[in-house]
């Protein structure tokens, strides 16, 4: 028998230290521990089958709940990607805001409330709306329409979208009765009268009701719906907010009617401007 390398490493039993009867006994616990494994007691097997069927049902649970959540988080994903823009451009021109008084038609909407008190519009919901809103926008030639914006803060935006749809903005003052009195020079008659804030544009909202004709709304939460044939949800008091409903508005408006217009960019519609 060859003689084994000095530089081969020594192996060590630990079991070398045990004497006599000591030896045997942890050879033969050994074995009948073995053979415990090999053939268990009745009691042991059903113990080991309601252990398995416990890890089981946990198991499942757990890859139940990973499946949902990531299906949910997927849904999410494809959600956001079929959005007109992206997510932060929603958030960064702060139409997402309310304000501390929410009306009944208006709650279906709102998310959640800041620790200040203003209410939080779902970006999911108003992304929805404003598609809803295209839409219904787009069955309408551009002189059967008509926007009335009083709010100074929307004016430049609602200018830039007449200039591109060819629909008749009012801006500054609405003429009272230009919808209802046939007798004055200027009247006309429209279809739809898109308002960008009920209460600024009482108006026109009653005149374009008077003449049953129909309307669109720009609502924020403290707004009541009442005449909309269609909304349209969001921060109607910031210039930022209304400019991107505008471009929304003009952009998809523009595509759905085949309007060929060089619309300004985005940031165009929301930048600062005294």
């Amino acid at each position: 028998m060859p003689k084994k390398k000095e530089t081969e490493e020594k192996v060590e039993f630990p079991e070398d230290k045990l004497k006599g009867k000591e030896l045997e006994k942890a050879a033969e616990k050994e074995s009948k521990d073995t053979e415990k494994k090999e053939k268990p007691s009745k009691e042991d097997i059903e113990a080991k089958k309601k252990a398995l069927l416990e890890k089981a049902v946990k198991l499942k649970e757990k890859v139940e709940t990973t499946e949902t959540e990531k299906l949910k988080e997927e849904v999410k994903i494809k959600k956001r990607e079929d959005m007109l823009i992206p997510l932060d451009d929603y958030v960064k021109t702060g139409i997402y805001l309310g304000t501390r008084v929410v009306t009944p038609d208006m709650k279906p909407f709102v998310y959640r409330r800041r620790a200040d008190g203003l209410a939080i519009f779902n970006t999911d919901l108003i992304d929805q709306k404003l598609k809803e809103g295209i839409e219904y926008l787009s069955k309408f030639n551009p002189g059967d329409v008509i926007l009335v914006c009083k709010r100074q803060a929307g004016w430049r935006a609602a200018k830039k979208f007449e200039e591109l749809t060819g629909i008749r903005t009012f801006t500054k003052k609405y003429p009272a009765g230009i919808l209802t009195n046939t007798q004055l020079k200027d009247f006309f008659e429209t279809e739809l009268t898109i308002v960008t804030d009920s209460w600024l544009d009482k108006n026109a909202l009653k005149d374009t009701l008077d003449v049953n004709k129909k309307v669109m709304m720009i609502c924020g939460t403290n707004n009541f719906a009442k005449g909309a044939e269609q909304i349209i949800i969001g921060n109607n008091k910031s210039g930022k907010s209304l400019g991107l409903i505008f471009y929304l508005l003009a952009r998809g408006y523009c595509k759905a009617r085949k309007i060929k217009a060089d619309i300004p960019e985005m940031e165009w519609w929301i930048e600062d401007k005294e």
